[in-house]
């Protein structure tokens, strides 16, 4: 029972229909689930809400699936890096609800924890607060703020056993943790897939009981977003 392997990214995706609400971690294009993203994009599966902070680019990430046009809403942090989610917005073509990048982490660890809503400062006083419950604490204005109900939270995993825990390399641990945590069916698919007991209990940064589905992905191209150089002198 404590298997929770699967062959590829195609199975993995079992159960995933039309209309499912969907958590895909990352942040940029770092730590983003390449192969979960590809099978989606193979699948065909349309009216998608997707729960990300960001909305990948205009060929990468979860652009591919705004490019095919599966993707009915997008509740992010940061859309501006991708012209085709640009053009969609500005047509009318895909919902959009933008949300303060603290406020959308906290939303998830709410999930993840049980808890219905949680209250924060941020956006109190702009459009962010348009129609929401607010509550004074100590003189100070507070936004309700439900936490996510997404059938599938997908995250990406530098290593990971077959019971699930997992290990996030670097800044690739951003939003994952939390998403992992937060959906009902959790996927997580990994760089390096180990026997149980060869990660340190230390190291382990999301325990396998949150995570459903596991299996090793065949290839990463992790680009780069924006690359930067300068000259040596």
């Amino acid at each position: 029972m404590l298997n929770k392997v699967v062959k590829n990214a195609e199975e993995a995706i079992q159960g995933i229909e039309d209309g499912s609400v969907l958590m895909l971690g990352g942040f940029g294009l770092c730590g983003i689930p390449e192969n979960c993203i590809t099978a989606l994009v193979k699948s065909g599966k349309k009216n998608l809400t997707c729960i990300s902070n960001n909305a990948g680019v205009d060929d990468f990430g979860i652009g591919l699936l705004l490019k095919t046009r599966q993707v009915k809403k997008m509740i992010s942090s940061y859309v501006g890096e991708n012209a085709e989610f640009e053009r969609q917005l500005l047509s009318g073509e895909l919902e959009v609800e933008l949300i303060p990048q603290g406020t959308l982490a906290t939303r998830c660890m709410a999930a993840g924890y049980g808890m219905p809503a949680i209250y924060t400062p941020a956006g109190v006083g702009t459009e962010v607060a348009q129609g929401k419950e607010s509550r004074i604490f100590n003189g100070k204005t507070y936004l309700l703020e439900e936490a996510f109900d997404a059938d599938f939270a997908i995250v990406k995993a530098w290593k990971g056993d077959r019971h699930g825990n997992l290990i996030f390399k670097a800044t690739a641990r951003n939003f994952n943790p939390l998403m992992a945590m937060a959906g009902k069916i959790t996927i997580a698919e990994v760089e390096e897939l180990v026997e149980p007991g060869e990660l340190d209990p230390d190291q382990i940064h999301t325990p396998g009981i949150y995570v459903n589905r596991i299996f090793q992905g065949e290839t990463y191209e992790k680009r780069i977003e924006q690359v930067t150089t300068r000259n040596k002198d």
